[in-house]
């Protein structure tokens, strides 16, 4: 649905997106994530028509977006940063503009200005003008838009921002409802959205792809992902638990163990796993086969925000002297 090959983009001296290649498929719900300035907006601007890139090459739907821009563009719903919208309308006005912008006439056009309208709770705000609505209705108004022709594409840019928590909740529901027959490109801040509707994540870094993975998959490149809380009684004697260490230490998968505390009666400490094994068994298992109490054992998944800070920064550190945008 979306192919972009090398894709470049350079404003005078700063290269913004380089060499960028990537492939989303129908079905997919792809979250674009970069620190500011890694290049997501200007990529988005250049799959949607609206920057030519410097070089490389996009399609949609079997369109390029250099020689076939309209085609591009009728193929794409798409919900830019900050939605700009005419203040003075309504959103039923401007989704009306809207639809005849897009073709839609008559039945057709009401029909779909109702079906967008009711997917984002517009109808108790339709005859008011947009300058007096909130900043949640408005982006719901934007959403609106971009969904109003049915596309095939969807790209949203932080299509979340300023909702509560309620409304954040609706149009997750929203995206996961429609990602089965489109292709949904979702560029947020927001990691716990990327795993809450996102089936792949490619995080990108001075305007090169960085990461290309599941979100469970880039969550298990946290440090912690795997690691073991251990709560151990201390009804045996301190050397019990420096041996119950030492041999917690030899365990295969066992990187290091971290926060050890001896506090109410208790060994406490955090076990931590080799590249995220899973080591929580043979832990547990070892307490046990040692005759000690197990008060409890549970075990870390890992955190998107740290991998997100690992790899961009990295490659900030890698890349230094580059400027992107």
């Amino acid at each position: 649905m979306i192919v972009t090959n090398n894709l470049r983009k350079v404003f005078g001296p700063i290269v913004a997106v380089d060499r960028l290649t990537m492939t989303v498929e129908k079905g997919e719900v792809l979250g674009f994530l970069g620190p500011n300035g890694a290049g997501k907006s200007t990529t988005m601007k250049m799959v949607t028509g609206f920057l030519t890139p410097t070089s490389g090459k996009a399609s949609v739907c079997g369109h390029d977006v250099r020689r076939e821009t309209l085609a591009v563009q009728r193929a794409i719903g798409y919900l830019p940063e900050g939605a700009p919208l005419y203040p003075d309308m309504t959103p039923r006005g401007i989704l009306r503009f809207a639809a005849r912008v897009r073709g839609l006439t008559g039945d057709e056009a009401k029909k779909r200005i109702g079906i967008a309208s009711e997917l984002v709770h517009l109808e108790r705000v339709m005859h008011q003008p947009i300058d007096t609505l909130s900043k949640g209705f408005k982006r719901r108004v934007g959403l609106a838009l971009a969904i109003l022709h049915d596309p095939e594409v969807l790209i949203l840019d932080e299509p979340t921002d300023g909702l509560d928590p309620n409304q954040k909740h609706e149009v997750r529901e929203l995206i996961r409802a429609m990602a089965g027959e489109k292709c949904v490109v979702l560029s947020t801040h927001i990691l716990e959205e990327v795993e809450a509707v996102c089936t792949r994540a490619v995080v990108i870094a001075e305007g090169r792809i960085v990461a290309d993975e599941k979100p469970d998959e880039l969550r298990r490149r946290a440090s912690n992902h795997n690691a073991v809380n251990l709560v151990v009684s201390e009804g045996a004697s301190s050397g019990s638990m420096e041996d119950l260490l030492k041999a917690i230490r030899s365990l295969p998968g066992v990187a290091g163990i971290d926060d050890p505390v001896h506090a109410e009666g208790e060994f406490r400490c955090r076990v931590l796993a080799v590249r995220g094994q899973a080591i929580a068994h043979a832990v547990g298992q070892l307490v046990r086969d040692r005759g000690l109490t197990l008060e409890g054992l549970s075990t870390e998944q890992g955190r998107l925000d740290e991998v997100f800070r690992t790899i961009t920064l990295g490659a900030s550190d890698n890349n230094s002297g580059k400027g992107a945008a």
